[in-house]
């Protein structure tokens, strides 16, 4: 071998090395869906991964088939599916339903379902008859709830009775109407020392992920580093483990404008309108059907 050919072997294995691992991209060659412990195993070996949310059996399919190894049923199918002004209307029958057709539609990710506000706040019993009804009657791996130390007894209930759970703090949407709006989290050092104890306190309950959102990133980071389970950003800065963002806001589907931290990664809305108008000024001047489109 030359010296050449070998530097050019050597470079290669040392980019190779340099490389993350992607053990949670392009499939496991199992045939199985995505579960706790494969996320678990990517916190530990510093691999990032992404997850969107999803409402119904297509679009979940088009994320399955992309490599996306978690799908969230948010409730945030509300402002974004359903046509609610925010999260608080949407009920578990409608959650239920969104998710069973993403479960349906996908056969790697691991598909959460959010429970709704009002559908586990008012005991341990509450959240698991909610919970219960996720996993049988929609197939979900896990369910997603808000909230600190006060859902501590809901999030060790649902651990015990075998149910995923997979936490949320920061600003928690479904509590917006007592928060005023939509606010960061975690400024200042009470707030932030708070939030930290509460994301202590998830991850010792049983909570296998904890979401962070519009949280300030040196914050993030140091929640993110000081737990053993993984924590997904949405407005939380680059050192969480994982990122989150609503579909729709991430193909630019969305009307109006998106929060600052959305990077939108198409124009969807312009290209099903022009798809629409197309289509329409095709059946106004008779060019569609034509004769390719019709039988006889």
């Amino acid at each position: 071998m030359s010296a050449e050919s070998s530097a050019t072997q050597e470079s290669a294995v040392s980019q190779s090395s340099a490389q993350p691992k992607l053990s949670l991209y392009g499939g496991t060659g199992t045939g199985r869906r995505v579960t706790v412990r494969d996320l678990a195993k990517a916190k530990r070996e510093g691999e990032k991964w992404a997850m969107l949310t999803a409402y119904d059996a297509l679009t979940a399919g088009v994320f399955d088939e992309a490599g996306i190894p978690v799908l969230l049923v948010g409730d945030s199918a509300g402002n974004n599916h359903l046509g609610y002004e925010n999260t608080v209307p949407v009920t578990v029958d409608q959650l239920v339903m969104l998710a069973g057709a993403v479960v349906r539609g996908t056969k790697r990710a691991m598909v959460i379902g959010d429970l709704p506000f009002g559908s586990y706040q008012a005991s341990p019993q509450q959240a698991l008859e909610t919970a219960a009804r996720y996993m049988k009657e929609a197939g979900v791996g896990a369910v997603k709830l808000e909230g600190g130390r006060r859902v501590l007894p809901q999030v060790d209930a649902l651990v015990q009775a075998g149910v995923p759970v997979m936490a949320h703090i920061g600003l928690t949407p479904q509590s917006v109407n007592v928060l005023g709006g939509y606010r960061i989290a975690g400024r200042g050092d009470e707030e932030a020392e708070k939030l930290i104890s509460d994301a202590k306190a998830l991850q010792h309950a049983g909570a296998f992920a904890i979401v962070l959102e519009l949280v300030p990133a040196e914050l993030a980071a140091r929640v993110s580093a000081e737990l053993d389970v993984p924590t997904v950003g949405i407005g939380a800065g680059a050192g969480t483990d994982a990122q989150v963002l609503v579909w729709t806001d991430m193909a630019g589907l969305t009307p109006g404008g998106v929060p600052k931290f959305v990077k939108q990664y198409a124009d969807m809305r312009t290209v099903l309108g022009e798809a629409a108008r197309a289509f329409a000024s095709d059946v106004v001047h008779g060019a569609y059907p034509d004769e390719s489109h019709s039988y006889h």
